[in-house]
């Protein structure tokens, strides 16, 4: 054995057929495994040392391992002007996204620093922003709203005896409920990510994710409309809450506040005209235009000089509190009324984390700790939640200004958090005149980026068409079943898709391709063609439990065998002969007992055939014993191939097929005229090969299903061989008590190539003639 390279492109294999003893003996499988016990691994993982116990620290707190050897020469300056661009950012939307999560505007601002401060002391990512977001904040303002609506802080006044809302009362509680929820979100995502569940976020495929993210921006639009207008609306909870808010927003449309409209137009041109010039000056600027920054200084002047919210009854963000409030705890009888809202935020948050810390990863070439984003996450939720700040997440807008800005550490979540806490304790007060439509359409124009995902239906379109269907029914379960109940759903028909996909897999009969050990599929290539006598069946994906019947059904259209009509044939016939043989003998007894009374016993008696084969006429032996002859065809192997007789009658004895040193396999005739290799409808199959190269596990059904495979099939006299099985899938046949003396280890092979090849040397003399042109032992030589 061995491999002698010949020139470049081609290489010359030179061994003998292997099946998976001779392969564990050649390769020299290992009779242990060399991964640790359990045991010692649990021992490994308790017992402490002080380079563990470093290593533990220092993942666990990644501050302590980056600030030791920052860089001031290479990263200062691009982390200063990146963390006030970042800073600039945070002001504006704290202040509107606060709005989405129905709190009052500074808690947006306390949003945009705790958590901040502790994810540059526990995250991975150097370039992701984490505070406010869109998306986050809408989840939370459904919850706070449908657990503190404001019907239910109506209150008379006592002037003019009409009813009106008691805002401090419902603002304080829809802060309590914002901080609570954000709270157990956090513990939760604290818990997951000790116990190792990063990989939770594998379920959210990236189709799902960018449905849902435009599902939720659009609710953010429906949301933001009445602030538009200057209407008040009722807020609706629960499945299709946003068509009622839709059909509300229209009734209410006479009430329009023209000045709110007037502002919204003149914010909606400035800021839209500003950031498009942005995009295309983004090469020649070190830094963009602060639009927002400069649209809410300018519209508060305007609003306080022009007394809006006087004169013309335009909405106002109201009392903007100077300094930071002391931390609460939270009211923990809320949890129950708000656990799965918890779960969702932070499950909906931390993929967004995890999905945008990756990408920048890979672009400037560091790791992201999936599980330790997901410590840093719930972190951030925990102790905001102590500081009434709402949750938290990574924003893609600031991101991608952190990066384009030079930023290359956590330092520049520092300088914004530096920043914004200046504006807390110092500014925050000036801003109590900007009007909410300004807010609101800072937030509308920050969608930009969720609702240029819609370019996603295109290209899906023409590249995969289930995801595209997993992305629609996510923006439509999103819109109608609301943020909670429309993830879970769609998480379910995702679910449901890989379910369909592997119920639905393709099966295909393979074809040797001339010249070549390959084996591909006859219906995409035309040089592939089955070999007299084999069929070769593969399916594309793994057999279980929900596709094993269907693999079994595939294998007989497939093949043209249909096992259950032959062994009820073949049962049915045997039945007929043991019938006919029972009633032959009681005949032969009747008539030799007549003989015996006419002519008596007959000693050494024989039965004389001419050379025919027929029995001589005259024979005395024939008379006397003629029912308890029977001549019968010659069997096959020494028994009757019922696959062979449902399918024809064989081709011609003649034919010869023959494998040749290049590995041409071709089909003969007796007049010496060569034909290409094919199966026809007069095709004796004599052995059927199952490619398992595709399936990674075996389960109960699956062992059942190939078990009643190879029984059924050698019933009918067709030998079963597998090819391509991974180790993990030999041992759990092994396990699961598949392999016996009918089904012995021998029958599985290393290639298809193998089992082809001991299948025409086995079947070669009697009814398939074989011509090897190989070496000694029948050595394959196999040219690539």
């Amino acid at each position: 054995m061995g491999v002698e390279e010949q020139r470049a492109g081609e290489f010359y294999v030179e061994r003998d057929v292997m099946n998976k003893l001779c392969l564990d003996e050649l390769a020299r499988r290992r009779t242990h495994s060399t991964r640790p016990l359990l045991k010692e691994r649990v021992k490994d993982s308790l017992r402490c040392s002080v380079p563990k116990l470093k290593h533990s620290v220092l993942s666990f707190v990644p501050i302590l391992s980056w600030l030791p050897r920052y860089s001031l020469r290479q990263d200062a300056l691009g982390d200063l002007i990146s963390g006030i661009s970042v800073g600039i950012m945070h002001l504006p939307m704290g202040l509107a996204y606060a709005l989405l999560a129905s709190v009052p505007p500074v808690y947006g601002l306390y949003t945009s620093f705790y958590p901040v401060l502790m994810y540059c002391i526990f995250g991975t990512s150097k370039h992701i922003s984490v505070g406010t977001f869109s998306v986050t904040s809408i989840m939370i303002g459904t919850t706070t709203e449908r657990l503190a609506p404001n019907s239910a802080f109506m209150i008379l006044n006592g002037t003019n005896g009409t009813e009106v809302i008691d805002v401090v009362a419902r603002d304080a509680l829809r802060v309590q409920i914002a901080a609570s929820t954000t709270i157990l979100s956090g513990i939760f995502l604290f818990l997951l990510g000790m116990i190792r569940f990063g990989f939770v976020v594998t379920f959210l495929s990236d189709p799902l994710v960018r449905g849902y993210m435009t599902g939720a921006g659009i609710q953010v639009v429906l949301s933001q409309l009445p602030n538009l207008f200057g209407i008040r609306t009722r807020r609706f909870s629960g499945p299709l809450s946003q068509v009622y808010l839709l059909i509300d927003i229209c009734r209410h449309l006479p009430e329009t506040n023209i000045a709110a409209v007037v502002v919204t137009l003149v914010a909606l041109a400035v800021l839209i005209a500003v950031k498009e010039l942005n995009i295309y000056y983004d090469k020649k600027m070190p830094v963009p235009v602060p639009i927002e920054l400069i649209t809410i200084i300018v519209a508060t002047l305007i609003s306080y000089y022009c007394k809006l919210r006087s004169q013309y009854k335009v909405a106002v963000v109201g009392q903007i509190p100077k300094g930071l409030q002391p931390p609460r705890s939270p009211d923990v009888s809320m949890w129950g009324s708000v656990v799965g809202d918890a779960f969702v935020v932070g499950i909906v948050g931390y993929s967004l984390n995890i999905s945008l810390g990756k990408i920048f990863g890979q672009k400037h070439g560091y790791k992201v700790d999936s599980n330790q984003e997901m410590v840093a996450i719930g972190l951030c939720n925990v102790v905001g939640g102590f500081f009434q700040c709402h949750a938290a997440a990574a924003s893609p807008s600031r991101t991608l200004l952190q990066d384009s800005t030079g930023g290359k550490t956590q330092v520049v979540g520092l300088i914004s958090s530096v920043l914004v806490l200046i504006f807390i304790l110092q500014l925050g007060t000036l801003f109590e005149e900007l009007p909410k439509a300004v807010l609101a359409c800072i937030v509308l124009v920050n969608l930009k980026g969720l609702f240029m995902q819609f370019k996603d239906i295109p290209a899906l379109w023409k590249s995969n068409k289930v995801e595209l269907l997993v992305w629609l029914v996510t923006l439509v379960c999103t819109i109608l079943l609301n943020l909670d109940l429309g993830l879970a759903a769609s998480i379910g028909f995702a679910m449901l898709t890989v379910i369909f996909r592997t119920q639905l897999p393709r099966y295909s009969i393979l074809g040797h391709v001339p010249g070549t050990e390959l084996y591909l599929d006859t219906d995409t290539y035309e040089e592939a063609k089955e070999i007299p006598g084999i069929t070769i069946f593969s399916s594309s994906t793994t057999m279980y439990y929900t596709n094993a019947q269907l693999y079994l059904d595939a294998l007989q259209e497939k093949s043209g065998i249909d096992i259950g009509m032959l062994l009820m044939k073949k049962k049915k016939r045997d039945t007929e002969e043991k019938r006919k043989d029972k009633k032959e003998k009681n005949k032969a007894k009747k008539e030799g007992k007549k003989q015996d009374g006419v002519n008596g016993h007959l000693p050494n008696s024989t039965v004389h055939l001419d050379d025919k084969g027929d029995v001589e006429k005259g024979s005395p032996d024939l008379k006397l014993n003629q029912t308890a002859i029977a001549l019968v065809d010659p069997p096959i192997n020494g028994q009757v191939n019922w696959a062979f007789e449902q399918q024809g009658n064989g081709f011609d004895q003649d034919s010869k097929t023959g494998i040749h040193g290049d590995d041409h396999i071709t089909q003969t005739s007796s007049t010496g005229e060569e034909g290409e290799m094919g199966r026809t409808s007069v095709n004796n199959t004599h052995t059927i090969i199952l490619d398992l190269s595709t399936t990674n596990f075996a389960d109960t059904a699956t062992v059942k299903t190939l078990k009643n495979i190879f029984l059924n099939y050698r019933k009918i006299d067709i030998d079963i061989y597998l090819t391509g099985c991974q180790v993990c899938v030999v041992e759990q046949l092994s396990s699961a008590g598949f392999f016996s003396e009918s089904i012995p280890k021998s029958c599985v092979f290393t290639t298809i190539h193998d089992a082809v090849l001991h299948s025409l040397r086995l079947h070669g003399a009697s009814d398939v003639p074989i011509i090897y042109e190989y070496a000694l032992d029948l050595t394959c030589t196999t040219k690539m």
